[in-house]
């Protein structure tokens, strides 16, 4: 059964002036998607998730992570919320039986540390929601060698990107992890089992 997946970084010295270049760091490691490339739409939420947002603004084709952040940047608060939409390609099965690498949504969320009650304690400053894992799992599909070739494919870009983010996002702490707290590596290697 799909589930969904985040990846939640905490930074040490999560200041308000650290939030949109935070996020902005963990943006410039993503690999954007070559047919859908950058920053869709933003979305600024004051205080708490249900308040109206202030800010919505779509963009097509997207922009650059640097150019999104600037637009949000006037409204910067440690009570905010900035919501950042875009798309990796990720090999996803066609109705004809291929593979093909599709456009596949991702949003990047930060947090102030006075949002929704201090939400970023638990949830991260900030927050990658890769949307459900069966990209990575396929979970509904026969095993088959070519399944297991697309499944370890969108795994390794998923592997990459944190690995960069690890590396020179500069955040003190990341958990990856999913709505039913099953641990993806678990289902992954029991998945992929089967198939030998």
């Amino acid at each position: 059964m799909s589930d969904s997946l985040y990846l939640s970084l905490w930074f040490s010295g999560f200041e308000e002036s650290e939030m949109l270049p935070g996020v902005l760091r963990v943006m410039q490691q993503f690999p954007w998607s070559k047919q859908e490339p950058g920053v869709t739409d933003i979305a600024v939420h004051p205080v708490s998730w249900n308040e109206a947002t202030i800010l919505e603004r779509r963009f097509h084709p997207g922009v650059p992570a640097e150019q999104a952040v600037t637009v949000a940047f006037d409204l910067l608060h440690e009570d905010y919320a900035y919501v950042f939409a875009g798309n990796w390609d990720l090999w996803t099965p066609q109705d004809s039986g291929e593979w093909a690498l599709r456009p596949s949504a991702v949003r990047f969320i930060v947090r102030g540390e006075q949002f929704e009650e201090g939400e970023a304690e638990t949830q991260g400053h900030v927050q990658v929601d890769f949307g459900l894992d069966s990209p990575f799992l396929h979970e509904e599909l026969a095993l088959t060698p070519d399944l297991e070739k697309r499944v370890q494919a969108n795994v390794q870009l998923l592997v990459e990107f944190i690995g960069r983010v690890e590396k020179s996002g500069e955040a003190a702490t990341r958990l990856l992890w999913s709505e039913s707290d099953e641990n993806l590596a678990q289902k992954l290697i029991s998945r992929l089992q089967k198939v030998q």
